[in-house]
């Protein structure tokens, strides 16, 4: 094995904890010696030890002398864990390669200088645009303070939702189903309107085979129109948060409160999505994945107010003109105004073609 092939080693284990990190990275490390892997370790959770602890840990004794092979900077301030660069220093590591650089102003570069000063030779740069690619929400998140947006869809051949009649269970098949349930494992809240949540009555939880963190549930309820017997008013199967305007009944509003839904009341009668985003990014939501309908998305892109797009496409054909579409709205006027996308992902799950893009 060579430098990159251990790098990807280390970034290949952070694939297993996207999601449950948040709002740290997803960092992976692994100590080579000798041309053996001496230690392995992987960041799991906010608040518990870093992925470079972890493989210094396994390592043991051979951790001196060693090279560590990291996807992230490590780490130079005291936050809820002391600083890694420190413990690669007092370890003896003879040499690191970082893959990226840390965004957070409190880490930018100020790791790898660190252990520089004590005489360790540091590469930067190693597989940097796969590390970066792994951590784009963390990234994101830092630059803006906003959450990292995910607009999902699933259509039909001829791009339709349902059918002239609102039927739309299922479209898509079993595979694909399972698969947004993983995307909903990995990001802190999933979105939704409240024409959703009268017409389908979700629970919006994770359902994995082997269980799943159910994110927080954003509703958009400019009027204050959800059902007081939804299931996501009652399940306490995860937090529950309502979005509305300023005009809502303010006794609707003590009753969600009283029963224990946050109701987030925004400035203007109608929500205005970058304000929207602005809040629930100060609340601590650094990934958003909607999961609206045609309206609901119809405002995120007219804002452009989105990071990816993933569309799930069923090899089905549902016709009629007024069936619906995924995007609603006022729609664009102008080709030269449109959305331009960059596919970056085209794969088959189950029978369904699902595309990940991302705006230009």
């Amino acid at each position: 094995m060579n430098d990159a092939d251990y790098m990807k080693l280390a970034l290949d284990l952070t694939k297993g904890t996207l999601g449950q990190t948040s709002p740290n990275p997803v960092v992976g490390a692994v100590l080579v010696k000798d041309h053996q892997i001496v230690g392995i370790g992987v960041h799991l959770k906010a608040g518990e030890p870093h992925a470079e602890v972890h493989a210094i840990k396994m390592a043991g004794e051979k951790a001196e002398g060693a090279t560590l092979y990291v996807t992230l900077e490590p780490c130079s301030h005291h936050g809820r864990t002391p600083p890694c660069s420190d413990l690669v220093i007092q370890t003896g590591i003879k040499k690191v390669f970082v893959a990226s650089t840390d965004p957070n102003p409190h880490v930018s570069g100020r790791g790898i200088q660190k252990i520089k000063n004590a005489g360790i030779e540091v590469e930067v740069g190693l597989l940097q645009e796969e590390a970066r690619e792994m951590n784009k929400v963390f990234f994101y998140n830092i630059r803006t303070g906003l959450p990292f947006v995910t607009l999902k869809t699933a259509i039909s051949l001829d791009g339709k939702t349902a059918t002239v009649t609102g039927e739309s269970k299922w479209i898509t098949g079993e595979e694909a189903r399972k698969d947004v349930h993983q995307y909903r494992h990995q990001h802190d809240a999933i979105l939704v309107g409240v024409n959703t949540v009268i017409r389908d009555n979700p629970s919006l939880t994770t359902r994995l085979s082997n269980g799943g963190k159910n994110p927080i549930r954003i509703i958009l309820d400019s009027q204050l129109r959800t059902p007081k017997e939804a299931n996501i008013i009652n399940d306490n199967l995860a937090p529950t948060w309502i979005v509305t305007g300023n005009k809502a009944n303010p006794d609707l509003v003590t009753e969600f409160r009283e029963r224990g839904i946050e109701v987030i009341i925004m400035p203007n009668e109608q929500i205005i999505i970058q304000e929207m985003l602005k809040v629930i990014g100060e609340k601590g939501v650094t990934s958003l994945f909607v999961e609206g309908g045609a309206e609901v998305h119809g405002s995120f892109l007219k804002e452009r107010a989105f990071q990816q797009v993933i569309t799930y496409i069923a090899p089905k054909l549902l016709g009629g003109k007024f069936a619906p579409t995924s995007f609603g709205g006022e729609g664009i006027n102008k080709i030269a105004e449109v959305v331009s996308l960059n596919i970056k992902d085209v794969e088959m799950v189950g029978h369904d073609i699902k595309i990940i893009a991302e705006p230009k």
